[in-house]
């Protein structure tokens, strides 16, 4: 407990300048500051312990970090130190006062100052106090975080005065919710206006403890409060799956897309298509160890790379298989599945059975904190936005360019586009081509998601036919909502159905809607599309 001392430190001790005095007098005080911790009462060492948060010695918030981690300790010879690793027998040590390096010291040389849970809250409470006057930004709002139901008696006169006198809106809120929680611990009713609304969980906490109080009056309006409160955190939980099923979603796009594409003008039922998946995520990993620790420059140089490792594989597959199977779908899907495996056993072999981590650059790690109950996480808002702007780009190919208007000419009448002049062979071999780039494209994004091993590519290829179906075969708008429409019912079905039986529902889902609309929510147009 931070008693008058801590709350001098609070009142401006922190930030008032002191008289200039000769160092070993500074030292001389600094060694009685200390030497008052190394007492068998806990009461005494308490009293230290608000002695050195009043002393306003830019060493304090060192001293009371290794006291409270038991890395302040004495030598025989009655000096102070802290351990700067407790790891072994012998351990490298500083003197306290100076910082200055004193090399390693037995364990048996040493006694280490003890504390009691007592004196924990109380250092907790005083780092974090002394943290609030810091200049970091940082530093200051990860105290006022710890403060969150830790205010006493104490702190509460003085908090008030520093909210105002605090210029980040982030801590002047933390600290006002902090001051609140208090407040309602003491059974004041104005407390839960400001709590109500609240999403932190402290906040709740205390809500519910005084919804189960004595004090009537009291308990209906923390119970109110929390009704309130957990009003707004079910349209926290539809928001997250909302951007989990789109995220989920546009993995389903990446991975489909590219399907779709060559299913819709060449017919072909490719099941390797995982497989030119994995050769995408595989290229991602491989990258980073030629570039090792620039996971951000080697994921930037793995789009191009996954792409056209993904675009060479599938031209060699429609060159060395398809062409000789044209028009014969179950022996193109045979083949087509004997080429996966291939593809399969050739990883394990000249790589690894095992899985493969891609590392994560820092830009893209962590979250965006959206309030207390909603994160989103920034992988998956990267790979939402990659899949949106690799839609963009393909409907720009197709819509703007030569090879856009030959494939959908051959998508909606082969023979016609022929006659025409249109070499539909170099047709066939760009759209694979095309295709199976989009697909390494989609694997360099779930490298980003999930690890990387020869089986990766074989958890969508289900999934990418059943967006094609559902959408409409060649259609690329009806790729896009499809696959967001089944990230999102699937991230819904999942917390109570299972990932399993989720699956299952959607599965008889589209085939059923399949019974009622047989080409999909967008169907193909042209002769070949009615025929």
């Amino acid at each position: 407990m931070l008693l008058s001392l801590l709350t001098l430190w609070l009142l401006g001790g922190a930030v008032q300048a002191q008289t200039p005095t000769p160092e070993t007098a500074a030292d001389a005080t600094a060694i009685q500051l200390l030497e008052a911790l190394d007492v068998s009462s806990y009461a005494e060492k308490g009293e230290a312990i608000e002695a050195i948060v009043r002393s306003d010695d830019e060493r304090a918030r060192d001293w009371l970090s290794a006291l409270l981690d038991g890395r302040l300790q004495r030598t025989d010879e009655g000096r102070f130190v802290v351990v700067l690793d407790n790891i072994g027998r012998h351990w490298p040590v500083a003197d306290a006062l100076s910082g200055e390096p004193l090399g390693e010291m037995s364990r048996r040389e040493l006694d280490r100052i003890g504390i009691n849970n007592a004196l924990r809250n109380q250092l907790r409470s005083a780092i974090a106090v002394v943290d609030l006057y810091s200049a970091d930004l940082a530093l200051r709002r990860a105290s006022a975080e710890r403060l969150l139901g830790e205010v006493d008696a104490d702190l509460a006169g003085p908090l008030s005065e520093l909210i105002e006198q605090e210029s980040d809106a982030r801590v002047r809120e933390r600290l006002a919710l902090a001051l609140a929680i208090h407040r309602l611990e003491q059974g004041e009713l104005a407390a839960i206006d400001h709590l109500d609304g609240s999403l932190h969980p402290r906040a709740r906490v205390a809500l519910s403890r005084a919804a189960a109080g004595a004090d009537d009056e009291l308990a209906s309006a923390a119970r109110s409060a929390l009704n309130d409160i957990e009003q707004k955190l079910k349209l926290n939980r539809a928001a997250e799956t909302l951007y989990f099923g789109l995220s989920l979603g546009s993995v389903l796009v990446l991975a489909a897309i590219g399907l779709a594409i060559t299913f819709g003008v060449m017919g072909v039922i490719n099941m390797a298509h995982g497989e030119l998946i994995m050769l995408g995520a595989y290229t991602t990993w491989a990258m980073q160890q030629l570039l090792p620790g620039q996971p951000g420059l080697a994921l930037i140089l793995a789009v191009p790379a996954g792409f056209l490792v993904a675009a060479l594989a599938g031209i060699a597959i429609e060159r060395g298989v398809i062409q000789f199977l044209k028009g014969r779908p179950l022996e193109t899907l045979l083949a087509t599945f004997g080429v996966s495996l291939i593809l399969q056993q050739l990883v394990r072999t000249v790589i690894s059975p095992l899985n493969r981590t891609v590392v994560t650059p820092e830009w893209m790690s962590g979250s965006l904190v959206v309030n207390d109950a909603l994160s989103l996480t920034l992988n998956r808002m990267v790979v939402l936005g990659f899949a949106l702007v690799v839609f963009a780009g393909l409907m720009l190919i197709m819509r703007r360019t030569r090879l856009g208007l030959e494939v959908r000419a051959v998508t909606q009448n082969r023979a016609m586009a022929r006659s025409m002049g249109i070499r539909a062979t170099r047709v066939d071999i760009l759209t694979f081509a095309l295709g199976s780039g989009v697909a390494g494209l989609a694997g360099v994004a779930l490298s980003q998601l999930t690890n990387v091993g020869p089986n990766l590519g074989q958890n969508y290829i289900i999934d990418s036919f059943m967006v094609v179906v559902f959408g409409g075969v060649g259609n690329l708008w009806g790729t896009l909502v499809a696959g967001l429409s089944l990230g999102v019912i699937n991230q819904v079905l999942e917390p109570w159905a299972g990932a399993v039986l989720a699956k299952i529902i959607v599965l008889v889902f589209i085939i059923l809607f399949i019974q009622k609309r047989p080409r999909g929510l967008f169907p193909q147009k042209g002769r070949a599309a009615e025929g």
